[in-house]
């Protein structure tokens, strides 16, 4: 399958990709307003940091045309309010508080830069314009940030390499063709990748349903394993690189990402393999100086306990669904972003 892609813009509405039905069905759903928006990711329908940003910059555009606004004041007044609720959708990517913001903050300079053309409605029109292709800019902007990335992180793996890596990190998380799974493509394009294991990413599966099927479809040789297995094949595959994405990255180089990354980490370690996270600067948040800042959110235990509707568990017993968990600075042994690869200690 050529250009995969989460979403897609086409006659001023949000086509969003199902992602809960991969890989037996690609069914992309119209998103016309900001709540179905914040419902897709909420649900999960559309996830990874940087693809949850660009929909929300999207979901912020669509607000700017949901209703017949009489001044530019009440258009910013109602998107603002859209805004507020994009970002209560997930708490731990920083990606969609940045996106949100970033649109706020043009949608203002847009609103003194419309004054000039007096009339009040050619002016919310110049707003709404203007606000769909700043959407549109996010998008592309991530597109080539995913290509820096790769290049850098390519960079960094060797010869005849087998590498592990957690959740799903390509181009379905991102605009582009992905963090760690485009450090992975651009490596095999080179001829360094010997075998892609991808860790099942219990419990919503994102490794086995998203990453398997996408690097398939790419033609990367990969394996799946379950989580418990990522220990016994380090110590007997002669693995090469940890390479995984990240939802927020603090100051200090303290890194979330999907549940079960940290656990990754602590055997990278004892079994002296390079661990390397894959992310664009702007999942880097600079207002938190450490991991124990993060806000780490806590899903539904039912996605514990069932698998595709099935009961997997007896009935009411307790299960817990923390959905990141955080990896401490000092496990990372470089952090690759469009901006180049970062190494420890991290100062950002």
């Amino acid at each position: 399958m050529k250009n995969i892609r989460p979403l897609y813009w086409k006659n001023h509405k949000a086509y969003i990709m199902n992602q809960l039905l991969l890989p037996d069905k690609v069914v992309f759903n119209p998103a016309t307003n900001h709540i179905q928006v914040a419902k897709a990711i909420k649900d999960m329908v559309i996830r990874g940091a940087p693809a949850i940003g660009i929909i929300a910059a999207f979901g912020m555009a669509l607000a700017s045309k949901e209703k017949k606004f009489k001044t530019v004041d009440e258009l910013l007044t109602y998107v603002k309010k859209a805004g507020d609720h994009l970002v209560k959708s997930r708490p731990t990517a920083v990606n969609l508080f940045w996106a949100v913001q970033r649109m706020m903050n043009r949608l203002v300079q847009f609103s003194i830069d419309s004054e000039e053309f007096g009339n009040e409605q050619k002016q919310i029109k110049f707003v709404q314009d203007k606000i769909e292709k700043e959407a549109l800019n996010v998008w592309e902007e991530d597109v080539e940030m995913n290509r820096k990335i790769s290049k850098f992180g390519a960079s960094l793996i060797e010869k005849n390499s087998k590498i592990i890596t957690h959740c799903n990190a390509g181009a379905l998380a991102t605009g582009g063709i992905g963090t760690a799974l485009g450090v992975i493509t651009e490596a095999h394009k080179q001829g360094k990748v010997q075998m892609v294991y991808a860790d099942e990413t219990r419990p919503y599966l994102q490794g086995a349903r998203l990453t398997a099927w996408e690097l398939k479809q790419m033609h990367v040789p990969v394996t799946l394993i379950t989580d418990n297995m990522a220990g016994y094949i380090m110590n007997t595959e002669n693995v090469r690189a940890i390479i995984v994405g990240a939802d927020r990255i603090t100051k200090n180089g303290d890194t979330a990402n999907k549940i079960g990354t940290y656990s990754l980490a602590i055997l990278a370690r004892f079994h002296n393999i390079p661990f390397y996270v894959a992310a664009p600067t702007s999942t880097i948040d600079l207002n938190k100086k450490t991991g124990k800042e993060i806000p780490i959110e806590e899903r539904s235990s039912e996605e514990v306990t069932t698998i595709a509707k099935k009961r997997m568990a007896p009935k009411n017993v307790l299960a817990r669904h923390p959905a990141f968990d955080v990896t401490p600075a000092e496990l990372i042994k470089s952090i690759i972003t469009e901006k180049g690869v970062f190494t420890y200690p991290y100062n950002f």
